[in-house]
């Protein structure tokens, strides 16, 4: 316990605490920490050990169009989790169906255009004043300003930028329907490459002026352009006018499938972009007659690759042999239902978004038993509860830290009680300290759903509880700003990875030192 004169000094405070509980779990955590001398040996801080166990996911997950608020492409490999690939895969439509591309149409050129998610503190601008526009050979100026895209993974390669080499495909399979539920490791046939492009890693931003008026010619938003094939939609689109192929949807996406974007290499980085986003522009010339003069004309027509269409991120990993056998001892997902799981605690637990594993923590019933011994017999008044997680020494590298967490109970659905009680009093899940260090550490509150457990009259002794935990962040309502549900997050798409510190096997259950980097309940409580 704290010592006397200490205690009767905070008294006040510890009512306030108490009273305030259930409207600032934040605060209530500031608050123990003050009243509580960490280094003292009788306090209210305590720590007990966890069981900590890895989860297969098998390396995929629900990945349609109804989970990608974003997608991402590229590759990565490094020692702890391997090498990933994610590679792009959509639908397309007409804009308008049964087109007329007027008379003897070919195409200049096609266009793909993506919009990647880029960063704004590093930008580079450049300023060509005698720029002649060419069309109609106009005396321009032309600013180009170049961001670097939102990367996760390797900015270098022996030494050198990143450098990409992205492909477009034709898909083959007919992808079906946007309510089909479709995962990340879907088998897709490919058809020919229609485009490849080098890609440094940034995106452009273009602005073309007139010398004599300053009247804009151009001016294009942030976006990285590649061009395809023209050959190709001469023959699949320009050519198939007034064919069935071309009357309505259900026709043409039975026709034209669909497209894959993807890069060649194998190591690098991954980067996001919003799936609607894209699109591909057909630019052409047809022969247009005024007065018995026929003049070749300038043209467009677009191909929509957003919302309506099928979107699928594909995602394949190449695991080394140190993590094929710590998941060899990993929970198979298809089994976290089972009322009474066996487990195997592991020394170190592994994190990875996009379909890669997550893990599990079990406060084992033996205690919780303690613990519900203490509340009615010592009448303890739980303040602050939380699982803490420590960076295992093995993930000692420069890469990014994840920062969110998705938590659920194990057998329950929905969101857990701190997260629906708590919601309106700036709690927070997770909260995370020197994610830029090697001893990063996570805490998951878990206050009200501990005191639902050991404050209930129908406690059963017998029973674990467990938290399974997943990185990603949860979404929320863009009006309302309230969480849409446990099912509705950035898992899909989610590109971080961390190895954390799992079980220490000779203390499980068992008071800990508060000092200790396992994973572990920490407690602050009071005492009547």
């Amino acid at each position: 316990m704290i010592k006397i004169k200490t205690l009767m000094k905070m008294i006040p405070f510890l009512a306030m605490g108490i009273v305030v509980l259930n409207s600032c779990e934040g605060e209530l955590d500031n608050l123990g920490s003050q009243l509580v001398d960490g280094n003292a040996a009788d306090g209210y801080d305590k720590a007990y050990s966890l069981i900590a166990y890895n989860i297969d996911n098998s390396d995929l997950i629900r990945a349609d169009a109804s989970r990608l608020d974003s997608v991402r492409i590229g590759a990565f490999s490094e020692s702890v989790f391997g090498g990933q690939k994610a590679s792009y895969i959509t639908q397309l439509r007409l804009n308008t169906y049964d087109p007329d591309f007027g008379t003897n149409p070919v195409i200049d050129s096609v266009v793909l255009t993506l919009k990647p998610r880029y960063e704004t503190d590093s930008v580079d601008t450049t300023t060509k004043e005698d720029y002649i526009y060419p069309d109609g050979e106009v005396a321009a100026k032309k600013v180009v300003t170049t961001y670097p895209v939102s990367k996760y993974g390797n900015y270098k390669l022996a030494g050198e930028k990143t450098k990409f080499t992205i492909k477009v495909n034709e898909v083959n399979d007919f992808l079906g329907s946007t309510s089909d539920s479709l995962s990340s490791n879907k088998a897709v046939a490919l058809g020919a490459e229609i485009g490849s492009k080098a890609f440094d890693g940034t995106v452009n931003s273009v602005v073309i002026t007139k010398d004599s008026d300053a009247s804009e010619l151009l001016n294009r938003s942030v976006s990285y352009r590649m061009k395809l094939d023209s050959a190709f939609f001469q023959n699949k689109i320009i050519a198939k006018k007034g064919d069935q192929v071309l009357k309505d949807a259900a026709s043409f996406i039975r026709y034209f499938k669909g497209i894959s974007i993807s890069v060649v290499e194998n190591d690098g980085y991954l980067f996001s972009m919003a799936p609607n986003d894209a699109g591909i522009t057909i630019y052409y010339k047809n022969d247009v007659t005024t007065d018995n003069v026929v003049t070749r004309t300038k043209a467009e027509t677009t191909l929509n690759l957003g919302s309506g269409n099928v979107h699928l991120s594909s995602i394949t990993y190449n695991r080394p042999a140190q993590y094929v056998t710590d998941m060899n001892s990993a929970v198979k997902v298809e089994n976290l239902k089972n009322v009474d799981l066996p487990v195997t605690p592991a020394a170190v637990i592994y994190a990875q978004g996009m379909g890669g594993a997550s893990f599990g923590i079990r406060i084992p019933a033996a205690t919780l038993e303690a613990l519900r011994k203490e509340y009615k017999d010592k009448k303890i008044g739980i303040v602050s509860a939380k699982i803490r997680l420590y960076n295992d020494a093995s993930w000692d590298n420069t890469y990014k830290k994840p920062s969110n967490m998705l938590v659920k109970d194990r057998l329950l659905k929905g969101f857990l009680p701190d997260m629906t009680s708590l919601a309106n009093a700036g709690y927070s899940l997770i909260k995370t300290a020197n994610l830029s260090a090697n001893n990063a550490s996570y805490d998951i509150g878990i206050t009200a759903s501990l005191k639902t457990i050991i404050e209930d009259e129908n406690f059963d002794p017998t029973k674990n509880k467990d938290f399974v935990i997943n990185l990603g962040s949860y979404l929320v309502d863009s009006s309302s700003g309230t969480l849409l549900g446990q099912d509705y997050n950035t898992r899909a798409y989610n590109p971080y990875r961390i190895v954390l510190k799992g079980t220490d096997t000779g203390s499980t259950g068992q008071e800990i030192d508060i000092k200790s980097n396992v994973a572990q309940l920490r407690l602050i409580f009071t005492q009547k």
